[in-house]
């Protein structure tokens, strides 16, 4: 192994030191690798919380669809798991509470708010039968998290298919998929539906994929129960009074898209 000298001739002895040299640009580049790590640190914890929160969301979903009626509170054991729910959400969103105020908001996709939208709004509907506000949702997402419109615009677009699947599995009982004496408020669910889905209808068009796809998700939302309501009203006037649908009515229209 050859041995270094330096212009005089004398041996050079490598140096052990890791230290690397220190120029101008060194601090501004180091500023940028600890704020680039810390991004990613952040975008971790949020995507995990997000995740969590989606999961947590369409539990309650779920449990909310073994309700029989509308316009009213659901049994106490539906309740209860959906207030669990609500408790581990919040669980969830209150570690990154931080990281997502102010511009890092918007820094950041939180599929997970569309999702609780739909569960809240759903929950909503089923005891009231009327659509949950922008403001009162903002009011129930926990931890000061921020609901930003299209947050909502986008959770409500999804809660047409839970309403399809629930005027669906639910068309055996009066006054849920169609307007009858025993339906409260005198409407039922495809009346709700209609008229929600006439004024998504009259939304300025965002210029977005997703959007597109909301829509039609909609569309066909609505039309599955228009036919489902169509086809009992012929099948009931062809048969005696204190008939039913066939359980096949509810196959051909139950599947979640």
């Amino acid at each position: 192994m050859g041995v270094k000298r330096n212009h005089s001739g004398q041996v050079v002895v490598p140096s052990t030191s890791t230290t690397q040299p220190q120029g101008r640009f060194t601090s501004l580049f180091e500023g940028f690798r600890a704020e680039l790590d810390e991004h990613y640190d952040r975008k971790e914890r949020i995507v995990k919380a997000s995740r969590d929160v989606t999961a947590h969301s369409k539990k309650i979903i779920f449990a909310l669809h073994r309700s029989n009626a509308i316009n009213q509170d659901p049994n106490p054991s539906i309740q209860k798991e959906v207030t669990t729910r609500l408790a581990d959400i919040q669980k969830s969103l209150s570690p990154i509470a931080a990281d997502i105020t102010g511009l890092y908001r918007y820094r950041y996709y939180l599929p997970c708010l569309e999702e609780l939208v739909e569960a809240l709004t759903f929950s909503h509907y089923l005891r009231t039968q009327t659509l949950l506000s922008l403001t009162d949702a903002r009011a129930a997402v926990p931890c000061g998290v921020e609901l930003t419109e299209k947050d909502y615009v986008y959770g409500v677009f999804d809660l047409f298919g839970e309403m399809m699947r629930f005027a669906t599995a639910k068309s055996r009982a009066k006054g849920v998929l169609l307007a009858e004496e025993e339906s409260p408020k005198g409407r039922s669910v495809l009346n709700d539906i209609q008229e929600l889905g006439c004024a998504f209808e009259t939304l300025p068009k965002l210029g977005e994929k997703a959007f597109g796809m909301k829509l039609e998700a909609m569309r066909a939302s609505v039309r599955k129960v228009e036919v489902l309501g169509y086809r009992l009203v012929i099948q009931r006037g062809e048969h005696e009074e204190g008939w039913m649908p066939d359980a096949d009515v509810e196959e051909d229209f139950g599947g979640r898209e």
